[in-house]
């Protein structure tokens, strides 16, 4: 796999004339040497459905008159650039129209993504219907014979929810009842997974190995099954485009973990796919980058090509920027491993275990993500696959409610001298496993007894030690919160105050929540031997609200655990801090990256002022004296200090992106 990706979309109606009149094989060359690409994903089919060369499997763009696809593949070859090779495996709107009855039903009989044909958009294809093995194998296989292709990219599929009269039929034919949900999607998963064997087996057949990724727009925690049906894994994630900028560092954090290449994928666009003549600043495409090199990621950003065939300027003018600079990082990014103290156990994970439907990043995993990045935490996203053992401290993010294997695997960890912290419901038994545990309570002893939860919403936390900015106080905290009371091993760290009632009709008070009352309620927070507990869904309330006092209260309980962290530094809290270990070369990567993004409009994160840092201070725990410690690319010697156990330096300058290596 290789570092500077585009991945070019041509997703073009057929009422557009001229359809490639403008490609030109030495502009299309230029563009991609200006951009420092060496990698592009090129088109066989479209969303529309027309494919982009001559076909027997399909049809070719009526406007299209010579094979835009193999010229692209031939010109981008000849100058060393990759080309993967793209069809739409789940949208083919012109079939749409001829075979209806294969597509995507929900239990109202509606189509999926637009819901009817009197609507501009798109409509999603059943995999358990014909259309699998009569139309979009046979156009996998063609291509694959037809091109050198460096890979195929499968898109717009994952596992749907389908009632079509195939998959009705299917269930019924096996016995199951169609409206029995947990029957239909076992249905549904069956349905994906022959999917993709039989796109393994079809490219398998004409060239043996070739990369396949099967992009559904995210990969989902905790279903490394699904992972499993790709060759390399790529991380669709466009900021602009409703991702937002918590998602990468999750996805990425995550999918490191599996041992497989990976890419992260984010555009050029100003919003999100689709989009002509919008473009992001030079310096968001320069941290996200960046970004993907700090996290073990090679980079992808979209494009999408005028219906001309002529490449933009503009847009390669702005892709080099970022591609040029990450050329020259790459021999410091490849085969790369983290290096973490903390392992946050994803509550994605533990939905998609327990079979429920989870968004791109729940509020949890989103919130923990941020107060771990905002903290300079080195850190890693777990399933129940991971290693507990690697880590110091293991995070339970608020609804993380425990199985009795999960609890063993827990017990195990702690024995090991492991140390846990939990929040809101996390330590509590799964109540869809144990249908006794409305009252039994914590599966793991955290020197507190569970009472249920608290009725008033919001409530107060007093802590009974200082937060770093506001000292001492009585703070709101609006998530849901758990009535509990100390045992047996149990320290008070802050305690619990009601407010005087919950807003309602008839009591009320001032705008919006009710004040205080000026007496404990309870224990908030606990210390036992086995970790921290804090008593609401903190994370949650930190992706929605941003209080500092919830962070704050998350940093202290990581420092009472954490006394002796891997890293230290005082890059300020928009900073991203990663430490990355190539052991091939007998180095450590320290990247260093910050940058603010801002909003425009209603809901669009940008990044376009980047300001210098300076003198940004580092400490980071080794086992022995580095040889060396410079700045890369650039080679720049660091003087360092060394007391046998800490290494310290001082980063002069940081803008965007800084990679401090230490040889050892």
């Amino acid at each position: 796999m290789r570092f500077r990706q585009v991945h070019l979309d041509f997703h073009t109606s057929e009422a557009i004339p001229g359809i490639g009149e403008k490609f030109n094989r030495q502009q299309f060359q230029d563009q991609l040497k200006l951009g420092s690409v060496d990698s592009i994903t090129v088109f066989s089919k479209c969303h529309h459905g027309w494919a982009y060369h001559p076909s027997e499997a399909n049809v070719m763009h009526p406007e299209l008159h010579f094979d835009l696809l193999g010229e692209m593949i031939e010109a981008a070859h000849a100058i060393n650039v990759k080309t993967p090779v793209y069809l739409s495996a789940g949208l083919d709107e012109k079939l749409a129209r001829v075979h209806p009855e294969w597509l995507v039903r929900d239990e109202n009989d509606s189509t999926n993504w637009a819901k009817g044909f009197m609507v501009p958009g798109y409509h999603v294809f059943c995999f358990n219907s014909p259309y699998l093995e009569q139309v979009l194998i046979p156009q996998i296989v063609e291509v694959v014979t037809r091109y050198d292709v460096d890979g195929v990219f499968l898109d717009i599929v994952k596992v749907v929810s389908c009632y079509c009269h195939h998959c009705v039929a299917s269930l019924r034919a096996e016995g199951s009842d169609p409206r029995n949900k947990q029957a239909a999607k076992r249905l549904w998963e069956r349905t994906y997974a022959n999917y993709t064997k039989r796109v393994r087996e079809a490219v398998d057949a004409v060239k043996q190995g070739l990369p396949v990724f099967h992009n559904g727009g995210h990969i989902r925690c905790g279903r490394r099954d699904l992972a499993a049906m790709n060759t390399h894994l790529e991380l669709e994630s466009l900021p602009t485009g409703s991702w937002g900028y918590d998602h990468f560092p999750f996805s990425a954090r995550y999918t490191q973990g599996l041992g497989m290449p990976f890419l992260g994928m984010t555009g050029k666009f100003h919003t999100s796919w689709g989009e002509f003549g919008g473009f992001k600043h030079p310096n968001a495409l320069r941290y996200e980058t960046s970004l993907c090199l700090a996290n073990g990621a090679r980079c992808s950003i979209g494009d999408q090509l005028h219906p001309n065939g002529a490449m933009n300027e503009t847009t390669y003018r702005l892709i080099g920027q970022a591609y040029s600079e990450v050329e020259r990082k790459e021999p410091w990014c490849s085969n790369v491993a983290s290096v973490a103290d903390i392992g946050l156990l994803s509550v994605e994970a533990l939905h998609s275990a327990l079979g429920r439907e989870s968004p791109r990043v729940s509020q949890p995993d989103s919130g923990a993500i941020r107060m771990l990045s905002e903290g300079n935490y080195l850190f890693d996203v777990l399933d129940w696959e991971s290693e507990f053992e690697k880590y110091k401290v293991l995070i339970l993010p608020d609804m993380i409610t425990l199985t009795e294997p999960l609890r063993d695997r827990l017990q195990s960890y702690l024995h090991a001298g492991g140390r846990i912290l939990a929040t809101g419901q996390s330590g509590l038994y799964a109540n869809d496993v144990s249908p006794e545990s409305a009252t039994s309570g914590f599966a793991i002893d955290f020197g507190v007894n569970w009472l249920g939860p608290n009725p008033y919403k919001p409530d107060y936390f007093r802590p009974h030690f200082e937060l770093s900015s506001l000292g001492s106080g009585t703070f709101v905290f609006y998530s849901q919160g758990q009535n509990i009371e100390l045992s047996e091993g149990g320290t008070e760290l802050g305690s619990r105050q009601n407010p005087y009632f919950n807003r309602d009709v008839f009591t009320f008070s001032s705008h919006q929540h009710t004040p205080n009352v000026l007496s404990d309620a309870g224990p908030g927070m606990v210390e036992s031997p086995n970790g921290i507990y804090i008593a609401w869904n903190i994370f949650e309330d930190y992706a929605t609200k941003g209080s500092l006092a919830l962070k704050e209260t998350v940093l202290h309980a990581l420092n009472l655990m954490l006394p002796d962290k891997t890293l230290y530094t005082n890059l300020p809290a928009q900073g991203i801090v990663t430490l990355m270990k190539q052991a091939a070369e007998s180095r450590y990567v320290n990247h260093l990256l910050y940058a603010s993004p801002v909003k425009r409009g209603t809901s669009v994160e940008v990044i376009e002022d980047i300001l210098p840092l300076y003198l940004i201070e580092v400490q980071i725990r080794l086992d022995r004296k580095p040889a060396r410690v410079y700045l890369a690319p650039d080679g720049q010697e660091l003087p360092f200090q060394w007391n046998g156990e800490y290494v310290s330096y001082t980063v002069p300058r940081l803008e965007c992106h800084q990679m401090v290596v230490l040889d050892v």
